[in-house]
Formats: structure tokens, sequence, C-alpha cells
């Protein structure tokens, strides 16, 4: 177990801000789960998304947090476009913000998280992140970079904190596979077409068993299951993911030694490019398919099976 002190500074001032907007915003889910006055909004920056007037109240909450602890940085949540935050009128760190991910499931009291990555403009890779998990007892999954390399960890509800890394090497057929497959027609039936991958997926291992599963998981947190050992791998191979629901979690996949492809098996970089105010806006329109992996082998494994 790991003491929370030694985790580098930022990541401990963005876990602090996570831990406080999850906590003010559990109760109004909840009440939204037990009343069914969910609150949802028109949604008109992304119309194939379910938005909520809690959506809109974390990114104001964090915006309102982030600054008590931030000096300055440029705020880019994906609730609204990009600004900066501060006298600085040219900080080094963007902010990049999934206030609520999953929020159709958060408001229904079942899953809901949060997404926060510190950017620095001036190196061209994230410093920190930390991925909040609203409803279970692993609530946070934290990646940060201390001048010289990348730590993850992982904090549970009663405050336990472990280091992430020293995964080891699991075949396929012993692997628990995830995909974002919710959606009937847009993801699900995409990955039933895959029956290369599902047929090899389906064999037995070498003790003779069929132990391969395919389950369903979410946006980044789904990247942080991998780099804890919880699954195996993730894959996005349908529409691909928005900045914010791969950014933060590909770095705490990358700091806890874990790998992220693109579905020709070449490593995405960490560097999203995000220079400018304008390269910002640009990203927030790019969606990337993935190949996400506890160990290299098992990424070109999946490269090799899944179809584009």
């Amino acid at each position: 177990m790991t003491r929370y002190e030694n985790i580098p500074e930022l990541g401990r001032q963005l876990a602090d801000a996570v831990t406080q907007a999850m906590t003010d915003i559990r109760p109004k889910l909840m009440h939204a789960a037990l009343t069914g006055d969910v609150g949802e909004s028109e949604n008109a920056r992304h119309t194939d998304n379910f938005l909520s007037e809690h959506d809109l109240w974390m990114h104001e909450r964090y915006r309102m947090l982030l600054q008590q602890r931030l000096r300055g940085f440029v705020y880019a949540s994906e609730e609204a476009e990009p600004q900066v935050v501060g006298a600085d009128p040219d900080p080094d760190l963007c902010l990049l913000v999934d206030p609520l991910d999953t929020s159709e499931l958060a408001v229904r009291g079942l899953h809901g998280y949060t997404h926060v990555m510190a950017y620095s403009r001036s190196m061209g890779r994230p410093v920190a992140a930390v991925i909040g998990d609203i409803f279970h007892h692993v609530r946070l999954y934290i990646a940060a970079y201390d001048g010289t390399e990348d730590h993850a960890f992982l904090i549970t509800s009663t405050g336990d904190v472990h280091r992430l890394g020293n995964r080891r090497t699991r075949a396929l057929t012993d692997s628990i596979v995830t995909n974002f497959l919710m959606k009937p027609a847009e993801r699900l039936t995409p990955l039933a077409r895959q029956h290369r991958f599902l047929k090899a997926l389906s064999q037995p291992n070498d003790a003779g068993k069929p132990k391969g599963r395919i389950g369903v998981d979410f946006g980044s947190v789904g990247l942080c299951h991998v780099a804890a050992g919880f699954t195996d791998a993730m894959i996005e191979f349908a529409k691909g993911f928005a900045i914010w629901d791969l950014a933060p979690g590909h770095y705490v996949l990358h700091a806890a030694g874990g790998v992220v492809t693109d579905l020709d098996g070449i490593v995405l970089p960490l560097d999203y490019r995000l220079s400018h105010l304008d390269d910002i806006a640009t990203a927030m329109g790019v969606r990337r398919k993935f190949i996400a992996a506890g160990t290299s082998e098992l990424a070109a494994d999946l490269a090799q099976l899944l179809v584009r």
C-alpha cells in the first residue's frame, strides 16, 4: 500500500477537486434515480448524447473547484468551448474535463464517472489525470508525472492507496475484453459482426476451458480497469472515443505500464497536440478508435483479429 503523500502534488490537487465534486453530486444523482426526475436537457453540442442538468452543474462546479487550486489554465470541458481561466492569457496547463461521463446511467444510480486531465502545453504531454467513480468502492484512478517518470495509483472509498503496475501476461483465451456496447445499432451490432475476434476469444485455453469473456465498460474508466488488472483489454472500433473519454484513461494506463494502440497496432502518442487554443478546439472534435491492453502482446493479438 502507498501513502497519499507519495502522489505527485498536481495529482493530489486534482484528486481533491474530483473527490469534492463527487461528494457534491452524489446525493443529487441519487435523488434523480429515486424520483425519476433526471433533468434531461437538449444537447446542442453533442446531439447524439444524453445531457442532464447535472452535467452542466458539474461543469460549473469543476471550474470553481479547479480555480481554487490552480492559478491559471485553459478549461476544456466537454460542455463548453475552451476558455482561459485566471490572469495569465496563455497558461501552460490545459485541463481537459468530462464533468459527468455515462450521465444517462448516473441519473439512474447505476454508473457515474468523472474525468480531469492536466496537459502541459510546453511539454506536449499529460502531467496528471484523475478518473473518479461516483458509486463504487474504488473511487479514484490517478496518474501523475514527478518530473522524471509517470506513476499510477488507485484509491478506495476507505482511503487505501495502491500503486498500479507490474501486469502479468494473459493469453486472449483467459482474458476479459470490454467494449462500450450499450447502443444497439451504433455499438452492439458492429461488435456482433467481429466474428474472427469473438471466435478467438471463445477458444479453450491451455487447460482446455473456454475462459475468454466480453464485457461492457465506459469511457476512460474502462482503460483504468485495464490499468488496475480488473480487465485485460478494451477495444473501440465502431465510432471512436472523443478526447475527453480516451485521453485521461490513456494516461493512467500508460503510467501503469499498459499500452494503447490504433487498430493497426501502432502505439498512440500521449501528445494530443493541444499547444494552441485553436488546436484544443480542433482536438475536441476528433474521435479515435483504439485497442487498450495491459500488455503489448495482447494488444498485438487483438490488432490481428479485429476487422477495421
